[in-house]
């Protein structure tokens, strides 16, 4: 994929990457319901038979996670993508999500002032920015599947709360303590509380909270709390919600007159073929995601990103300088819940452990 691609990617999958490290606010704030009792393995098990593949929500995420104010005018190029990704990390962000089966997806990701799209609609895929007043088009061949949008549809739903949950959920090992709560309601919507007690002392998880639909068992909000902290560091969840298929036109994209448009046409892919070799330029889309390694396992996983699969000069960004400090061998962004290792050549090491671990990882220890 060319490196148009690449700057849309660190608006939408930013809550993602913080899940696949580690991992009662405003997001709950209506009155609680009065739910028939239900066992932590049954709230499970209403997760894992979720099917709504249709919805409209409104989402807010809210990260108090500890990072320094970064300046609001983002610099061009790799350094505007890295501040993209980083403002993520801080404050309140909103955003609206449409979900119409497999094939249909939209994300309206907000902005100061402006706002990102993400729209899948069958063959096509949209990626456009009101700001710069940009859009990349992509064609889709007949019959392939999500994996072949460019992310288009897996982006938009991983910026829902059941996304979400289900990474943090994979990351539960039998000794967690796992507990239900108080009854709840999210977006209107009755819900049971799951908590979630990290076994480890090592991580910087001290609990999560995970609010389940009593009806369709969505997962409707997710809460993350750091370790000795008393607030929630990140939670995402629904302020509105409709369980409904949108309207066909949400899925429509025409860009706006004056827009730059970049076209790119996904050719056609044999299940049989064998992906490409990365060459370390970072155009080569899936082959490079597919180089993540995941040391650990459970609360304590580490995952490694390898140069070869960053955007060329990402780590050079001034504002990455500022959000980071010198450690031997590299460079630490330190929050409550989530430490990123950048180590001086140039892999990423993330996980919801101490700097020590990151460190042992990147030396193979």
């Amino acid at each position: 994929m060319a490196r148009t691609w690449k700057r849309w990617l660190p608006a939408a999958v930013v809550p993602a990457v913080i899940a696949g490290g580690v991992l009662t606010g405003s997001l709950q704030a209506n009155a609680a319901a009065d739910l028939p009792d239900k066992t932590p393995q049954q709230l499970l098990e209403m997760v894992a038979g979720s099917d709504v593949r249709e919805l409209s929500g409104t989402v807010q995420q809210d990260s108090a996670l500890g990072l320094p104010e970064l300046p609001q005018d983002k610099p061009a190029g790799e350094g505007g993508q890295v501040a993209d990704a980083l403002a993520l990390l801080t404050g309140s962000h909103t955003a609206r999500v449409y979900l119409d089966g497999p094939h249909r997806a939209r994300l309206q990701l907000f902005d100061r002032f402006a706002e990102r799209d993400l729209i899948r609609n069958g063959a096509e895929a949209w990626f456009y920015s009101s700001k710069k007043n940009e859009a990349v088009h992509l064609t889709l061949p007949a019959g392939t599947g999500d994996k072949s949008d460019g992310g288009a549809s897996s982006q938009a739903e991983a910026y829902t709360p059941e996304r979400l949950a289900d990474h943090l959920l994979q990351g539960i090992t039998p000794e967690s303590k796992v507990s239900v709560g108080d009854d709840t309601a999210v977006a209107g919507r009755s819900a049971y509380q799951l908590v979630v007690e990290p076994n480890s002392t090592e991580t910087l998880v001290g609990s999560m909270l995970l609010a389940i639909d009593a009806e369709t068992g969505l997962p409707l909000s997710v809460q993350i709390q750091a370790r000795g902290r008393q607030e929630p560091a990140f939670q995402l969840g629904y302020t509105k919600l409709s369980l409904v298929a949108p309207d066909a036109g949400l899925f429509d994209f025409t860009p706006p007159p004056g827009a730059t448009v970049t076209e790119h046409a996904v050719p056609q892919h044999s299940p049989d073929a064998k992906m490409p070799q990365h060459k370390g330029n970072n155009d080569g889309g899936a082959d490079a995601r597919d180089q993540v390694t995941k040391h650990g396992s459970g609360w304590e996983t580490v995952t490694e990103v390898p140069a070869a699969a960053l955007p060329e000069g990402w780590v050079d960004s001034p504002l990455l300088a500022q959000a980071s400090e010198a450690m031997d061998g590299g460079r630490l962004i330190s929050t409550s819940l989530v430490n990123v290792y950048l180590t001086d050549d140039g892999r990423v090491f993330t996980g919801s452990v101490p700097l020590e671990q990151l460190q042992a990882a990147a030396e193979g220890r």
